[in-house]
């Protein structure tokens, strides 16, 4: 554990030049684990910097445990795709260069949604990001079994890139 924190606090303090949102022309990936209810997964998504505190993207995730419904689910209850909007307002704030929270908005395959979400850089390239999910409009108002999939609260955790 002494290893772990000693190698946290180095890389924190050691890789002061990180700048987590730069604006337009950025480019930000980001691939982690979702959890939700009934199931977990894996989440990637892409954000281009469109202007100062702006930028658009895609996010996929596929789920590959779940521990609810009769059967197994298929790859379309699975898997759900989103296009995204976000105002990156880390600079806002103010809080720190190296940090990123970016409020947004989210149409996909199953509904129309926000989410909150964090990033933190390490280094000019390799950060870690937390989000989290809720849908504003389902598709399907009286959602139940598979349908709830990717439709529901949903929380991740992972590796962010500047590309």
């Amino acid at each position: 554990m002494k290893k772990v924190i000693t190698l946290l606090a180095l890389l924190t303090i050691g890789f002061a030049n990180a700048q987590a949102f730069k604006g337009k022309g950025d480019i930000k990936f980001q691939v982690g684990a979702t959890f939700q209810e009934f199931a977990t997964g894996v989440g990637s998504t892409v954000d281009f910097g469109i202007g100062e505190n702006l930028s658009y993207g895609f996010a996929a995730s596929y789920l590959l445990n779940t521990t609810t419904g009769d059967g197994t689910p298929k790859f379309t209850d699975r898997f759900d795709a989103k296009v995204r909007f976000n105002a990156n307002i880390g600079s806002v704030l103010n809080i720190s260069k190296k940090l990123d929270v970016y409020p947004g908005l989210d149409l996909g395959l199953r509904n129309f949604g926000g989410h909150l979400g964090a990033r933190y850089f390490f280094t000019d390239g390799f950060g870690i990001f937390t989000e989290a999910g809720i849908p504003l409009a389902k598709y399907k108002t009286d959602a139940v079994g598979y349908d709830r999939f990717n439709n529901q609260f949903v929380f991740q955790i992972g590796a962010s890139f500047n590309l």
